[in-house]
């Protein structure tokens, strides 16, 4: 019997909670405050065009001819590097050229200042089967609606410049003559000895030099310090690192074969341009 009381003055309160919180026609004005705030934490605020909640207007993003300003930002695109050559100029001159390939790049996601806060591009290349990808990856690719991609990179744009998910890109997005940015990852060595990592000279090769020829040599002082300073060149891995190199001079593109010739010897695996 106790439960049942206990379970009728409960209904009851309720009952009286929602008269009190329900608006009267008569004054719309004079609403209580639990109402108030009943209205604009619930989805009612955002169906009802009265409200102050509004939902942004969707950014229709197109592939429309535009004209680049010297604060434009493109996106850049992702390559494999071939292999290396050299060519000659007109005046005879030896050039040693990179030979990089765009596999199939293609826009896979758009993220503008409204949803993600900032205005970038994700680039997508290659080609992947779904078993080799994980269940996020694959329904990342399904949602934006575009095959799945080997290698994804994102780059920074901005407003002037972004596509639509889908465009494809390719070596006709650089011009021969132009300057690009070439960024990858560098040959691993493995572990190297100071000689072969920093360029050190080394010790004698001779006059009492015992079993030391290759040694770094001091690492430190005496007890004033007590210690081996932070960045000190010492052995140990080389390479496998990301590395730019700035101002790449393109020196021809082939649009039918999607390959590009860049001036230099970039020892990377893969590029972002």
């Amino acid at each position: 019997m106790a439960a049942l009381s206990t379970r009728g003055l409960v209904s009851r309160l309720h009952q009286q909670f929602l008269s009190l919180s329900r608006p009267s026609a008569a004054a719309p004005t004079s609403l209580p405050f639990h109402s108030l705030t009943r209205r604009l934490f619930s989805s009612d605020a955002l169906m009802d065009g009265s409200q102050i909640l509004h939902k942004p207007p969707a950014r229709i993003i197109q592939a429309t001819p535009a004209i680049m300003t010297p604060n434009s930002k493109r996106t850049g695109i992702i390559a494999v590097k071939c292999g290396m050559t050299a060519l000659w100029d007109k005046w005879g001159a030896r050039l040693p050229i990179t030979i990089l390939w765009v596999d199939d790049n293609i826009v896979s996601q758009v993220k503008t200042v409204e949803k993600e806060g900032i205005f970038s591009l994700q680039i997508g290349c290659g080609h992947k089967k779904p078993k080799h990808l994980t269940k996020p990856e694959v329904g990342h690719f399904r949602a934006q609606g575009v095959p799945l991609k080997r290698k994804l990179k994102e780059f920074p744009v901005t407003e002037d410049a972004l596509l639509p998910v889908g465009t494809s890109l390719g070596v006709l997005h650089f011009v021969p003559g132009q300057y690009v940015d070439v960024s990858g990852t560098s040959r691993g060595k493995g572990f190297q000895g100071a000689m072969k990592r920093w360029g050190f000279k080394g010790m004698p090769a001779s006059h009492g030099a015992s079993l030391s020829h290759r040694s770094p040599g001091s690492t430190g002082q005496r007890d004033a310090p007590g210690k081996v300073f932070k960045g000190k060149k010492m052995p140990g891995r080389m390479g496998g690192k990301t590395r730019t190199v700035k101002n790449v001079w393109v020196y021809k593109i082939d649009p039918a074969r999607n390959l590009m010739w860049v001036r230099g010897q970039q020892k990377m695996r893969m590029k972002q341009i």
